[in-house]
């Protein structure tokens, strides 16, 4: 793995996580190649990871062995037609862009593309993200391995069978990191009502949420059970959690999250639509 030869094309914030994460775990920076039509990116990427940098996507396609397309959704079919004609047999295709479906991919490189779509989340930035992944039948296990090797350098990477799961991983996990920041911004407002410093309450919210999950990553117990550990009979958190349920707060995250998976899977129909 760590010698394998991965470009991107795109140097984007996503893309320069995952090659800050390659570089971290050990890979060797002389093996790695980006494009990108920004200048300042590809000057800023080569400066701070010493890796191979370029304007022209097929110099990456040629130099490479796995190819992580890192651009947005709305450029993808332009970028893959203009690759397609360059792809080597079996060379393996990372696609991370949202809503563009393995249909699509094949349609615009060729049926007989090794291609897996993945969906990271922001946290990827700071090498804690949570990435789903899905492979064709054309990848092998040995690039299955491949592909897992390169998310898991942001955090962890896990398999779905079925690509309409990705739509699912989108609403929990792509967008939930806006959730518990939407929380986090409740509470710190509600808690300089309560008479705290707004730095202080921030920080306290932060170290909670971090708190929270650390144990959560930790322990083998649901977070029922985590909930019930910490929740005395009578007590201050039991009479906040019973304002949470009666307010329907189980009810709203459900809604919330249908909205989001539905979305997902309209925003994935226009955008095939188009081509």
């Amino acid at each position: 793995m760590k010698t394998t030869k991965i470009g991107f094309i795109g140097g984007g914030n996503m893309a320069a996580s995952l090659l800050n994460g390659l570089i971290a775990s050990g890979h060797d920076p002389k093996q790695l190649w980006v494009s990108d039509i920004n200048e300042e990116t590809l000057t800023n990427l080569s400066a701070s990871l010493g890796i191979n940098t370029t304007h022209n996507n097929q110099e990456v396609v040629n130099s490479t062995d796995v190819l992580v397309l890192a651009v947005k959704p709305q450029i993808m079919a332009q970028v893959t037609k203009e690759i397609a004609p360059y792809l080597k047999s079996q060379q393996l295709v990372v696609s991370i862009a949202a809503g563009i479906t393995q249909a699509g991919l094949s349609k615009w490189l060729g049926i007989d593309t090794a291609i897996v779509r993945c969906m990271p989340n922001t946290p990827a930035l700071v090498l804690t993200g949570a990435t789903a992944l899905f492979a064709n039948d054309n990848v092998s296990q040995e690039q299955r391995d491949l592909a897992e090797n390169i998310l898991r350098s942001v955090g962890i990477a896990l398999w779905v069978n079925d690509e309409s799961e990705l739509d699912a991983v989108t609403a929990v996990s792509g967008s939930g990191p806006a959730y518990y920041f939407l929380l986090m911004e409740a509470m710190e407002k509600a808690a300089v009502e309560l008479g705290l410093n707004e730095t202080i309450a921030r920080l306290l919210i932060q170290q909670t949420a971090l708190g929270a999950a650390k144990i959560a990553l930790e322990s083998s117990e649901s977070p029922a059970e985590l909930r019930r550990r910490v929740t005395s009979p009578g007590g201050t958190t039991q009479q906040a959690i019973e304002t949470f349920e009666h307010g329907g707060f189980n009810e709203l995250v459900a809604k919330a999250l249908h909205a989001a998976k539905n979305r997902s899977v309209e925003m994935s129909k226009q955008m095939e639509d188009k081509e």
